[in-house]
């Protein structure tokens, strides 16, 4: 297990320009994204049939140095223990900012 978390998450530091790339195309206003390595998460995706929709691994981090945007970016597995690959790459929700102790999409 530990194993195939290191290889997905050396697969996502490879493509790291890739996750970059995604995020800045997202809005001309994000100038810099800091990927945080530590926020991979795995989670079974539910598409309401029996065998389930695989997995969906996401990395999250901030943009432009701000601590109090977030981002998150999507990658489809076929299982747990699949390799990440770009093709499969997206961003399932908008960039976020926290403000008056809320959060709203970066816009």
């Amino acid at each position: 297990e530990g194993d195939i978390k290191k290889e997905q998450l050396d697969y996502l530091k490879e493509h790291e320009q890739k996750v970059i790339d995604l995020v800045k195309a997202q809005n001309s206003k994000v100038e810099s994204v800091q990927i945080d390595w530590n926020s991979m998460v795995i989670e079974e995706s539910g598409n309401g049939t029996p065998q389930g929709g695989g997995y969906n691994l996401s990395i999250s981090g901030q943009i432009n140095q701000l601590k109090n945007t977030k981002f998150s970016v999507d990658f489809y597995l076929e299982d747990k223990n699949s390799i990440p690959t770009i093709k499969k790459m997206g961003m399932l929700h908008d960039i976020y900012i926290e403000e008056n102790g809320g959060w709203k999409i970066f816009s």
